[in-house]
């Protein structure tokens, strides 16, 4: 790629939840591994290649998932650990460029036009620095924007690393399915098949006879895609809208002391995630869902915003309680936490209040020894 032309990575780590537990843990390595919650209602969050041979995938329910895998190696989530391991990979790409659009903790559009290495160069150097930091695997795509390098990373998991040049396109996509095309759903994909479609090259000289019955306006637009045609800058400036921590119960809880306990260990979650990226919040908003997946929201602004766990727990449990005076005796299936209207958390005077103090205490235990290290008495 010449060095006027745009040249675009994305990113995706492998199996990402999964693999860091089996590499944490060398006795799951070889072995289907599902991370994700074990109860009636638990789901699946992430799947290991091993998994993914019997059909499971992330969001399947673990009953489905264990009916098709019985073997399978069922783990509960630590995203504390996952959220570290994703800060050093992170600090990977912000040392190739600055201009880095993370997607989840996994998965980001890097921008490398600027460098004055090859993108190839740059491609294959984030896989082994990764490896070298984390011990993990990482697929790469390379392309002349964001969708061609998505596409790309897709082609070769795990442990891919596709260059996908401009004069090189139609060569390479033209041959794909339809429905590796991002943001082309399975119901959608199943029309574009069935009116005759297969295949990106065949979508992308359709005529708009055929297309404007499956996609309406956006016909031009799709058939661009399908062609490689994406002029979407990789946006850096994105502010974090919300912080947010939700559980679903493996049974419906109706009982007030219960429920308040497992909102204030919500409440704990959310308020350390918001201080790990040292925002402060200035809005806390319940989640409800009834057993018969009702659901309810319910939210305070506070002012000054604020990271204290007490202040948010304190402010959540109110919320709640005055929703269970109106609804006596439901059974809840889930409740969450939100963090909304994020600014960056000011810098405390000496004499301030303490409890900051003890929440940077409580979360260095916890990094260190896991989330359940300290926990409020009435969790107990």
């Amino acid at each position: 790629m010449s060095a006027r032309e745009r040249a675009i990575l994305h990113v995706d780590m492998d199996a990402f939840y999964a693999s860091i537990e089996q590499h944490d843990d060398p006795s799951l390595a070889g072995l289907p591994v599902l991370v994700g919650g074990v109860g009636a209602r638990g789901v699946v969050a992430a799947a290991s290649y091993e998994a993914r041979r019997f059909g499971i995938r992330s969001a399947m329910p673990m009953r489905a998932a264990l009916e098709r895998c019985p073997d399978a190696v069922c783990v509960r989530p630590r995203m504390q650990r996952y959220q570290e391991v994703s800060g050093r990979i992170f600090a990977i790409f912000r040392g190739l460029t600055p201009l880095v659009q993370g997607l989840s903790l996994d998965e980001a559009f890097l921008d490398v036009t600027a460098s004055a290495e090859p993108a190839a160069r740059l491609a294959a150097a984030v896989k082994t620095r990764i490896r070298a930091a984390t011990g993990l695997t990482a697929s790469v795509g390379c392309g002349p924007n964001k969708l061609v390098a998505k596409i790309a990373s897709d082609l070769g998991k795990p442990d891919g690393l596709t260059i996908v040049a401009p004069d090189r396109l139609h060569e390479v996509l033209d041959p794909l399915s339809v429905r590796r095309l991002p943001g082309l759903g399975g119901k959608t994909g199943a029309r574009v098949e069935a009116a005759g479609i297969a295949t990106l090259g065949q979508l992308r000289v359709a005529p708009d006879a055929l297309l404007r019955p499956l996609f309406g306006r956006y016909a031009a637009r799709v058939r661009e895609r399908a062609g490689g045609i994406d002029d979407r800058p990789v946006a850096t400036d994105r502010d974090e809208k919300s912080v947010s921590a939700e559980d679903t119960f493996g049974r419906d809880i109706a009982d007030g002391p219960t429920l308040q306990a497992e909102l204030a260990r919500l409440a704990d979650r959310a308020s350390a995630r918001v201080r790990a990226k040292s925002l402060a919040a200035g809005c806390v908003a319940v989640k409800i869902r009834r057993h018969d997946f009702a659901t309810f929201t319910r939210r305070r602004t506070i002012a000054p915003p604020t990271q204290n766990r007490r202040t948010v727990a304190s402010v959540a449990a109110e919320l709640l309680r005055r929703w269970l005076d109106e609804h006596p005796g439901a059974r809840l299936r889930l409740l969450g936490v939100a963090l909304t209207d994020l600014t960056p958390a000011r810098q405390l005077g000496l004499f301030h209040d303490v409890q900051p103090c003890l929440d940077a205490a409580v979360d260095a235990v916890c990094e260190r020894f896991g989330r359940h290290a300290l926990r409020r008495a009435n969790q107990l």
